[in-house]
C-alpha cells in the first residue's frame, strides 16, 4: 500500500498533504454445514492465500476464538458451536447477548470489549466471530473496529435479512440518542460465511422481513429477481428458504434469489463502501423507515419498516409518472404476497417531512431520493416537492390504510 505526500510553503508556514488509499479485501463465502467439525471454513475460510493457510496449519500455537452470539441463536446452535471448537481443539469463549434493536447500544459494545479484553486475542491472527442477525453483526463489527483500533472479525448471519443485507457491506453501528445507527464505522469483516441452513429455524415473519431487502434490490436493479419473488414468494415463505420447488430449470429458487440479491447488493456497495458518493440506490426504503422504526420500536422489524417506506415511495413514483398505475399495483400486490406491511398508522406526513428535512442536512442539501422508474430500474431524484409528497400520501392512505 503506497502513499503520496505533498509539501507546500506559505507565509504562515509549511504544510504537508498525505494521500493514502484505504484498501480492504474481504470474502463472502457460501458454505453448507458450517458447524460440522470436518468443515474448515469457520477457522480458515477467511485466509486469503495459500501461504497464510500453510502458516496456520503448520503453527503449533493454540488456536483461540472469541465468539459473540445472539442469545436466541445460542439456544438453538450454541451446543453445536461448542462441539465444533472442542472437536478442533480450539481455546474459545462464547458470549451470548440479547442483540435486539432495543439493546443496540454502546453499553452492549462495552460489554463485548470488556469480555474480549479479559479473554485476550491476537488482533492479527484470531478474528472475532459474530453469529446472529443484523443487529448482532453491526454491534460486533463496531466493537471490533474499536478494539486496538481495528481487530478483524467474521460475520455469520443467521436471519434472511442479515444474509442478504448486513452481511455483505462494510457498515457497523449502534443506536444513539434515539437515532438509528448514529454511531458507527466503516469496517468490513475479513469474511462473511453464508450457511442457508440457519434460516430454517427462523420464524415465518423473519423470512418475510428479509424478503423486503431482497425486494428492494429487485425494484432498483433486477426485474428478473422481482419476477422470481412475485412467482415464488409464498413457496420461499412456506419452506423457510430451504427447498427447491422443481419449477426452475436452473436450480433452487431460494439459492437463485439469495445469490442475485447478494450480487446486486455488492454491485452497489463495493464501489462505494465508505459512501463517498451520496447517490445510493440502496437507500430506497431507508429515507423514512429509520425514523418510523425508532418511533414504534419494537413493533416493526427493520425490513417491515423498509417495506412501508417503499410502498409509500412507490406511490410517489407513480404520482410523478415514473411508474404506471398498473406497475404500482403490481409492486404493492407482490409486497402483500410476501406478507409485508404496506401501510402503518404512525407513518404520518409529518414524519415524512421531518425525515426528508433531516436527509437534506446530511446529504449536502439534496434529497437524493431513489425511486423506481419501472420494475427493476431506478434513478435518483432531487426535485420531489411537497405537493407530490402530500398528494401521494393521501392516495396511499386511501388505498391501503385498511391493510394494517
Amino acid at each position: 500500500m503506497s502513499f503520496i505526500s505533498y509539501e507546500s510553503t506559505s507565509e504562515q508556514g509549511k504544510s504537508w498533504t498525505i494521500v493514502s488509499p484505504i484498501y480492504f479485501r474481504y470474502k463472502v463465502v457460501e458454505s453448507q454445514n458450517l458447524l460440522e467439525p470436518g468443515n474448515d471454513t469457520l477457522l480458515t475460510g477467511h485466509l486469503r492465500d495459500p501461504e497464510q493457510l500453510d502458516a496456520f496449519r503448520s503453527s503449533t500455537k493454540p488456536i483461540k476464538r472469541f465468539v459473540v452470539i445472539d442469545e436466541t441463536v445460542n439456544q438453538l446452535y450454541g451446543p453445536q458451536v461448542s462441539s465444533y471448537f472442542e472437536a478442533r481443539n480450539v481455546n474459545y469463549k462464547i458470549l451470548p447477548l440479547p442483540t435486539t434493536e432495543e439493546n443496540k447500544s454502546m453499553e452492549l459494545v462495552m460489554k463485548i470489549l470488556q469480555e474480549l479484553h479479559s479473554f485476550g486475542i491476537s488482533r492479527h491472527t484470531e478474528p472475532i466471530i459474530a453469529i446472529g442477525g443484523g443487529v448482532c453483526l453491526d454491534i460486533v463489527g463496531f466493537a471490533a473496529s474499536l478494539y486496538r483500533r481495528r481487530t478483524p472479525y467474521i460475520r455469520v448471519p443467521t436471519t434472511l435479512l442479515s444474509y442478504v443485507d448486513a452481511s455483505v457491506g462494510a457498515k457497523t453501528g449502534v443506536n444513539f440518542s434515539q437515532c438509528k445507527n448514529k454511531l458507527g464505522s466503516y469496517i468490513p469483516p475479513v469474511a462473511t460465511f453464508l450457511d442457508r441452513s440457519f434460516i430454517q429455524t427462523v420464524p415465518r415473519r423473519q423470512i418475510s422481513n428479509g424478503l423486503a431487502e431482497m425486494l428492494k434490490m429487485a425494484l432498483m436493479k433486477h426485474k428478473g429477481l422481482f419476477e422470481l419473488l412475485e412467482r415464488h414468494g409464498k413457496f420461499l415463505l412456506d419452506t423457510n428458504f430451504q427447498s427447491c420447488n422443481g419449477l426452475l430449470d436452473h436450480g433452487c429458487v431460494a439459492l437463485m434469489t439469495s445469490r442475485i440479491a447478494i450480487e446486486t447488493m455488492l454491485e452497489e456497495l463495493a464501489p462505494n463502501l465508505w459512501e463517498d458518493d451520496l447517490d445510493r440506490l440502496v437507500d430506497f426504503g431507508h429515507l423514512i423507515s429509520p425514523e418510523l422504526e425508532m418511533v414504534v420500536l419494537p413493533t416493526l422489524m427493520h425490513g417491515e419498516a423498509v417495506n412501508i417506506d417503499m410502498a409509500y415511495m412507490t406511490y410517489v413514483s407513480n404520482d410523478r409518472g415514473f411508474l404506471t398505475t398498473a406497475e404500482r399495483n403490481r409492486i404493492i400486490q407482490c409486497m402483500k404476497n410476501l406478507e409485508l406491511p404496506v401501510w402503518h398508522h404512525d407513518f404520518s406526513l409529518n414524519l415524512v417531512k421531518k425525515s426528508l428535512n433531516e436527509r437534506l442536512k446530511h446529504s449536502e442539501g439534496l434529497q437524493r431520493m431513489p425511486l423506481p422508474t419501472g420494475v427493476g430500474t431506478a434513478e435518483i431524484f432531487n426535485d420531489i416537492d411537497d405537493e407530490v409528497l402530500e398528494r401521494s400520501f393521501k392516495k396511499w392512505c386511501e388505498d391501503l390504510s385498511t391493510e394494517e
